[in-house]
């Protein structure tokens, strides 16, 4: 009765909070990114960039010790700093590759869900031909063709994951386009832009929002293995996947130099995806409270 009593007075978004903080994995995972993103934006006040770049041959393949954390790669640069800074392109580019995917699937998903007929047929026929090659073959195409660099990456990226996205979009309109109150905004005279962006849009968030989190979790292994396939930022540049590749040919002598960068990949997906799942049993209106 209490319990009941507790959530009568909360709003849609509230509930959805209640439901997200019951979730003790979606929380220990907001903990973990939250820790890594502010290790890395905080990077300069107690590690110079310095560090990343300069090369001490005399003190190659150190083991973690208390100078460097982290230990040495085969240059002598201090794995500690790489792996901080490498984090803002692995990272930072993900959240950038899920914003530009979110505009581009908004507007291929609005368009063909609201609209239907023939623009949900050509739209949808253009994003099937792209979901028809793996989004990873794909992103190396596209940036073997536009170039190294970390914008290039990223649009490469986002447009590998764009169609599926789009297709998330459109279905969470459909359900909403023939909703009375989509009908009486017509009935208004309202455009369709506004009745997207004021009424459909808002109400199908729920789903669009799981779906741009699990796409953080895709786009941080995608970067990595751009990275690690050489097809990434280039080097000395750090980026948690080219650490990887640069340290591959001596995972046997030195395993920490793999098994670091290899770390935090993993809890950073991890802790998205725990995320992801909690914010779709959060907006899943049929999550026991």
């Amino acid at each position: 009765m209490k319990k009941t009593k507790n959530l009568a007075g909360r709003s849609a978004m509230g509930l959805v909070m209640f439901r997200f903080r019951k979730n003790k994995l979606a929380i220990i995972g907001l903990i973990i990114l939250g820790i890594m993103i502010l290790s890395i934006l905080a990077a300069p006040l107690f590690v110079s960039y310095d560090k990343v770049i300069r090369q001490n041959f005399q003190n190659r393949f150190a083991t973690p010790n208390s100078r460097n954390l982290f230990g040495t790669d085969e240059y002598g640069r201090d794995l500690f700093a790489r792996i901080l800074y490498g984090g803002r392109i692995s990272l930072f580019g993900g959240l950038g590759v899920v914003a530009l995917t979110f505009v581009i699937g908004i507007f291929l998903g609005g368009i063909a869900g609201y609209f239907g007929a023939k623009t949900d047929t050509i739209v949808m026929r253009i994003v099937d031909i792209f979901m028809a090659i793996p989004p990873t073959l794909l992103s190396m195409a596209i940036v073997t063709a536009l170039g190294h660099g970390v914008d290039r990456l990223i649009i490469a990226v986002a447009i590998g994951m764009a169609p599926r996205f789009a297709r998330i979009v459109r279905a969470s309109i459909l359900n909403l386009r023939n909703m009375e109150y989509i009908e009486a905004a017509r009935c208004y005279g309202a455009s369709s832009i506004r009745i997207i962006s004021k009424h459909v849009l808002p109400n199908g968030m729920g789903p669009i929002i799981v779906a741009a989190t699990l796409t953080l979790g895709q786009a941080i292994i995608s970067i990595s293995a751009m990275g690690f396939l050489g097809l990434g930022v280039a080097s000395p540049t750090p980026e948690w996947g080219t650490i990887l590749s640069e340290s591959k040919i001596h995972i046997r002598s030195f395993p920490h130099l793999g098994i670091i960068p290899g770390i935090c990949i993993g809890l950073a997906v991890m802790s998205v995806n725990f995320i992801g799942d909690g914010l779709r049993d959060a907006f899943d209106p049929r999550t026991k409270n």
